[in-house]
């Protein structure tokens, strides 16, 4: 039997190519609203981080998710996905 193909994504934190099922998915939805993504499979723009919170800091530092997702990100939204990656890591 042939090995299946893993997906490699590249995080906007940190920049290392990982597993996609290693990462949480980030999403713009059509309404332009930006969440987390659980399950991976939310119809919507897409931007890949590691379940760390220091990744997440240094994408909030680099904007880095802000040019992944093509849209600028107002603070309460990264409260809102630092409290629920807290809550995804325990």
């Amino acid at each position: 039997m042939a090995n299946k193909k893993i997906p490699q994504r590249q995080c906007v934190g940190c920049h290392e190519a990982k597993a996609k099922n290693e990462l949480i998915r980030v999403i713009k939805t059509p309404e332009d609203l930006v969440i987390l993504d659980a399950t991976g499979r939310k119809n919507g723009r897409g931007a890949y981080i590691c379940p760390n919170p220091d990744c997440l800091r240094k994408a909030i530092k680099s904007r880095g998710l802000e040019r992944s997702l093509n849209i600028a990100i107002p603070e309460e939204v990264y409260a809102e996905l630092e409290k629920e990656m807290s809550s995804l890591a325990k």
